[in-house]
């Protein structure tokens, strides 16, 4: 794809805040409304912005753990992987899962009203043969020292 500037500028000015108004982001970018609005929305066909969302603030939610699940699949057939990985979409604790190389097949971040509550979570799937766990190492969060607030923007090209 190819960004100019303005496209730039907007992509970093909406990951700081999804809400600003198009007056807002276009005395940033220096065009009119109307282009403003014109870009936001050739970048959001383009599948550049995938959405918009309110960031909820754990600590707001009451006492809450987060855990980080290091999981390692017994079999790796395409029937255990897509059941797996359709647990993990439909489970509410899952804020996140990836696959990933090394020793394990997936980092899962959850979050967790108690520590009881993971524990009896990852009983549950461990118990379960069809979802074809073998492993669960579990990291649990002590302190965040920083969130994810973005991905980093290439720089745009001179001239641009």
């Amino acid at each position: 794809m190819d960004l100019d500037r303005a496209d730039l500028k907007l992509l970093d000015l909406l990951q700081q805040d999804g809400r600003a108004t198009m007056q807002t982001l276009s005395e940033a970018i220096h065009l009119s409304a109307r282009a403003t609005l014109n870009r936001v929305r050739r970048l959001e066909a383009q599948g550049l912005i995938e959405g918009y969302r309110a960031l909820v603030h754990r600590a707001a939610l009451g006492e809450q753990i987060c855990v980080f699940a290091e999981i390692a699949l017994k079999d790796q057939r395409q029937p255990v992987v897509q059941r797996f990985e359709k647990r993990m979409a439909s489970s509410p604790e899952v804020a996140a899962c990836y696959i990933i190389s090394g020793r394990y097949d997936y980092l899962v971040r959850l979050g967790c009203p108690t520590l009881d509550h993971y524990h009896k979570l990852i009983t549950a799937w461990l118990d379960d043969s069809a979802l074809g766990i073998e492993k669960i190492v579990t990291n649990i969060e002590l302190a965040t020292i920083k969130e994810f607030s973005g991905f980093a923007l290439p720089r745009p090209r001179s001239g641009r």
